[in-house]
């Protein structure tokens, strides 16, 4: 049978082996397995323990008689499982393991008692230097059990060495610091693993060591001690590639572009590095992953490396071909192997030192290459298969005829017979590839040389002319369904006017004029299809919406549909949050004057890609699209699968969206990928609960279908918002969703489900949109609101009266009086300026303002006596049964104490959810958030929960990715709002401080059809390239600081410190608002 593959495999099959090995024959059987074990998975510590184990008890039970052995056995047994062999064995164990900081103790430990059993009988002075040398060695090395090691050294050098216990100790000590070090600095990444793995999670276990991986490989850049460095991180390899990643070709070519960045770096340094064998890397690498073609090219192309014969190299492609997995993954992974096969074959024929039948044995292997692909990929995809859209293996055989064999005719019948696939008969960068090879054949001729040229009759003088590259580019142009001929007729008038006669040039002009004249017509006709596509769309959204206008409606009990930025709502105190349904999406259009300017219609200016390959990143997507339209947004998702990956793509205008839509059904990479319009897929999604999550979210429309994206807004110039966007992978899906609306959720929230429309938004409700409520302000505070309503009264009906009071009850001279109509509030004006009881009114109807750059949310327990701050705030009190002694009013002091900021909280979570993560550490008092400073101050009813509070609260994410800090009230207060960028950002260094304007956008020069990117060849010029083209793209999550751990001493502080010249009351209002370009201003 074919050998296991995987560690668990290997211990399973020679664990049943062993079960049967009643003889020495079959002993000895189980003992060549785990070689081939060992030499399969050399970093597995199950597999080398088990076989240092085995061989042990083998040395053992051959010692007596005693485990049943015959005599004959016995004798033989000792000379083949001898003492000095099993203790070799153990030591290439641990040489193999030793740099598994997690887990190599568990061997050494077993390995060292194994010694100290048998120095315990012995007591010899040269076993007494061998096991020092054992620990001297092990110390230097960082695991994670170095303090027990060390205290294992300590109880052996007093046993057996105590006159030099002192000096032995302390040197070995010294010699171990640059290992203590090493292991603290990466003990962060051990125990978040160690916690993944004891909550089984295992996409956070595979998340978490990716992030180690990527760590430790950037480790090389600034070692002290590189060997360390590099064995370390090819012992996290190890760990990685012997357990969770095993089958995970992503990370064995991580691993292997690791090793071979060593070796250049090796032969650049002159540094002696201890490499594994690049060889032995890719045949276990193949083994584990024979789907991987990227992997078996590699392979072939490191045998190359190292000199293997033609017949040692054609084995490797042998096996490629013989797995059955290859093609696990579509054609992608054949062709990359066949490539690096018929690359090997080119330049062996290239080769000066070749022997003479290479030109031979390449011609045919690569006509049998071109003959094997075209056959598999047929047989995969029947009719349907079109072949190699990047045609490399042909290329490769043409550059062979061309330089090799110097068949230039029989080259450009390959150039021919690709023309007349439809596949590569439309892309213009085909022809351009074919244009380029046809010069370089002109080139390569010799020119005639003669120092007097005859002159023909007619006084004519005869000019060489590429003219079979001309009629290439001619041949290009004539193809109705090119991608993109703009590109082609530029480089055929730039070719003409460098290479060609006049008559040739104004021929090509007028050809070239007249195919503009189609083109345009031609993509009149596309963008008529594409608009009238379009509005089909747009119309069945709008049918499907119709039912069911946008209404904000309640169940009984729960909030309002109004807008009432003042009401009574009955529960706020208690629930701590604002239940008020709002009208989000005409809220969200007006929050800032700024934004009115960058509204942006996300819903008719996405598109969705699908089929994209599973491994893409934002930047090649960006790349991609560059030339179709302006990216402002990008969300890439990759399907449960990891083989392929999608992409919601927002554009700046629906121009380029009808732009990007000619890319559906075009190659990315090796994938075709399709492209749709982005319109209903798009829900706007509100008045759920306020504590609701973006996983809530998705486990609501769980059974609608795959939810893509959700998008949250940013409540910096809004605290207020409670909405969201919710995309979904597919119309369907979508439409399901659009059902739910209405449903009632935790018995009082009626969820509002609907399609984003940004056109048809809502006019505002509520008794300040509709000019009902007045503001009444300087009242006198022994006022109650049955006075209030008695004078108010005489003018109109009123609906409702409320006075603001403090935490202790106390009236603060403000009061919002409702009426049934507007008329009737504007006729209770006249009461402005008017003696009420002690106090002279002042009447004005209440103004919308949907600046709330922070929310306040307060206990409904009060306080006999607020104190009050320095700017007239009403301060945070002590809750009943907690306020300081002599029942006095709490001190600045006293109220410092007992409050803590929360940093590095997205502008995007309410207090709502704040206050649900921090309630359940201690009463709270009072929670004001602050997305203008990215966080919260929470004053708790006593000290004693501020001290649990930032035990529990440091580190911990309030979203995935955001790590929460706490600190005091004017840390927080330093701290500028989160910026968000959409884009690429443009030029190099850094922006200046106060800048507060983007840079002007790149001029998109859009081509509607055809791939991007800049070409180099004759005949034309290149574009320069744009100096922010390589800046990582990607939405910037804030600015906070990493999670920094406290000692006792701190948090001791945070209990008794009183801070530098504050009074420790909690600001609501201060802090400015930065410019910020974020998603999420209420707009879709």
């Amino acid at each position: 049978m074919a050998n296991p593959v995987g560690e668990d495999s290997w211990l399973a099959y020679i664990e049943e082996e062993s079960r049967h090995a009643t003889d020495l024959d079959a002993r000895v059987k189980v003992v060549e397995l785990f070689k081939n074990a060992v030499t399969s998975e050399p970093g597995s510590l199950k597999i080398w323990l088990a076989y240092c184990e085995w061989f042990w008890s083998l040395f053992t039970d051959c010692q007596s008689s005693e485990a049943g052995w015959p005599e004959e056995e016995q004798k033989l047994g000792r000379e083949l499982f001898s003492f000095d062999a099993a203790l070799s064995l153990w030591s290439d164990g641990y040489e193999a393991i030793k740099y598994r900081i997690n887990d190599s103790h568990e061997f050494w430990n077993r390995w060292v008692s194994i010694e100290l059993e048998q120095l315990a009988r012995t007591r010899t002075p040269v076993g007494v230097r061998r096991i020092s040398h054992l620990f001297r060695d092990r110390l230097q090395v960082p695991h994670s059990s170095w303090d027990n090691t060390s205290q294992m050294f300590s109880s052996f050098l007093s046993t057996y060495n105590n006159a030099a216990y002192e000096s032995e100790f302390k040197e070995v000590t010294a010699s171990a610091q640059e290992a203590k070090a090493a292991y603290e600095a990466r003990e962060p990444y051990e125990l978040k693993i160690n916690r993944a793995i004891k909550s089984g999670d295992q996409d956070a276990h595979k998340s978490i060591v990716k992030e180690y991986l990527s760590w430790e490989t950037s480790q090389i850049k600034k070692p002290r001690n590189p060997t360390l460095v590099v064995s370390l991180c090819l012992g996290l390899f190890s760990r990685a590639l012997s357990g969770i990643f095993a089958f995970d070709d992503e990370v064995w070519s991580d691993a292997a572009i690791y090793m071979s960045g060593l070796q250049h770096h090796a032969r650049i340094s002159q540094i002696q590095l201890a490499m594994p064998d690049m060889l032995k890397f890719y045949q276990r690498a193949t083994t584990h992953c024979p789907w991987s073609g990227p992997l078996w090219s590699r392979y072939i192309l490191t045998a190359e490396e190292a000199g293997w014969s033609f017949h040692s190299v054609e084995s490797i492609k042998h096996a490629a071909t013989n797995t059955k997995a290859l093609d696990k993954h579509g054609m992608a992974g054949v062709l990359d192997m066949y490539t690096a096969w018929c690359g090997f074959l080119k330049r062996t024929a290239m080769d000066p030192n070749a022997p003479e039948d290479a030109a031979d044995v390449a011609e045919v292997g690569l006509l049998a290459a071109l003959e094997d692909v075209d056959l598999w990929g047929r047989r995969l995809y029947k009719d349907a298969y079109r072949g190699d859209p990047n045609y490399r293996l042909q290329r490769i055989l043409i550059q062979y005829l061309t330089e090799v064999k110097g068949e230039v005719d029989e080259a450009r019948s390959h150039w021919d017979r690709l023309a007349s696939q439809s596949l590569l008969a439309d892309s213009y960068d085909f022809w351009l590839n074919y244009y380029l090879w046809e010069m370089m054949v002109y080139a390569s001729k010799p020119k005639p040389r003669s120092p007097t040229p005859a002159t023909p009759v007619g006084g004519a003088s005869v000019r060489r002319v590429p003219g079979v590259a001309t009629a290439v580019l001619q041949r290009a142009i004539a193809q109705s369904t090119l991608d993109w001929p703009e590109r082609v007729m530029e480089v055929y008038l730039q070719h003409c006017n460098d290479y060609e006669r006049p008559d040739t040039l104004h021929q090509a002009l007028d050809m070239v004029h007249q195919a503009r004249q189609e083109v345009a017509r031609r993509r009149e006709r596309e963008n008529a299809e594409a608009a009238a596509a379009y509005a089909a769309q747009v119309q069945q959204a709008q049918q499907q919406t119709e039912p069911s206008s946008v209404e904000d409606a309640g169940m009984p009990g729960s909030p309002s549909g109004s807008k009432r930025k003042r009401e009574f709502t009955p529960g706020d105190a208690s629930l701590g949050v604002n239940k008020r349904v709002k009208s989000v999406e005409a809220d969200s259009a007006s929050s800032m004057t700024n934004e009115q300017k960058l509204k942006r219609d996300r819903e008719n200016t996405s598109v969705m890609v699908t089929n994209l390959p599973g491994d893409v990143t934002q930047t090649a997507i960006r790349k991609y699209f560059r030339e179709y339209g302006h990216i402002n947004t990008l969300d890439v998702h990759r399907e449960k699968d990891g083989g392929s990956g999608s992409a919601l793509i927002e554009f700046r205008s629906t121009e380029d969206v009808q732009s990007a839509l000619l890319r559906d059904q075009k190659y990315f990479g090796q994938n075709q990928i399709s492209v749709k319009p982005g319109t209903g897929l798009t829900l706007f999604v509100s008045n759920y609960p306020p504590t609701a999550d973006g996983s809530y979210i998705r486990n609501l429309f769980k059974d609608c279908g795959e939810v893509f994206a959700i998008r949250f807004p940013s409540l910096k110039f809004n605290t207020h918002r409670r909405f969201c966007y919710v995309s979904f992978k597919d119309q369907e899906s979508a439409y399901k969703a659009t059902l739910l609306d209405g449903k009632t959720l935790d018995g009082q929230y009626k969820l509002q489900s609907k399609y984003s429309n940004p056109s048809s938004k809502k006019d505002r409700e509520g008794a300040i949109a509709e000019g009902r409520e007045l503001g009444a302000r300087n009242v006198d505070g022994s006022a109650s609101e049955s006075d209030l309503r008695g004078v108010f009264s005489k003018y109109g009906k009123v609906a409702s009266v409320r006075i603001l009071r403090n935490m202790g009850g106390k009236n603060l001279g403000t009061a919002y009086i409702v009426f049934e109509t507007k008329e009737e509030a504007e006729e209770a004006l006249q009461l402005d300026k008017t003696k009420f009881m002690s106090q002279i009114l002042q009447v004005e109807v209440s103004k919308e303002s949907n600046y709330k750059p922070f929310a306040t949310n307060r206990s409904n327990r009060a306080s006999e006596s607020p104190a009050t701050s320095a700017d007239g705030d009403v301060g945070m009190t002590d809750g009943p049964g907690e306020y300081n002694s002599g029942g006095q009013n709490p001190t600045p002091r006293e109220i410092q104490e007992r409050t803590i900021a929360i940093m590095n909280v997205p502008d995007t979570v309410n207090d709502a959810r704040v206050r649900a993560i921090v309630e359940r550490h201690g009463e709270i008092v009072k929670l004001v958030l602050r997305p203008d400073h990215q966080g919260a101050i929470i004053e708790f009813a006593d000290a004693a929960s501020v001290g649990r509070a930032a035990l529990a609260l440091d580190g911990s994410e309030i979203t995935p990715g955001r790590q929460l800090r706490t600190g005091s009230v004017q840390e927080l207060l330093k701290l500028k709002s989160e910026i968000k960028e959409d884009r690429i950002a443009l030029g190099k260094g850094k922006a200046s401080k106060g800048s507060a304007f983007m840079p002007p956008p790149q001029n998109v020069r859009r081509p509607t059809l055809g791939r991007g990117g800049p070409k180099r060849g004759l005949g034309f010029f290149a574009a320069k390239k744009d100096d922010g083209e390589n800046h990582q793209p990607g939405n910037v999550n804030g600015t906070g600081h990493a999670a920094k751990a406290k000692s006792n001493a701190e948090f001791k502080a945070m209990f008794f410190q009183t801070g530098n010249g504050g009074d420790g009351a909690i600001e609501d209002g201060k802090g400015g608002v930065a410019h910020n370009q974020a998603n999420g201003s209420g707009q879709t």
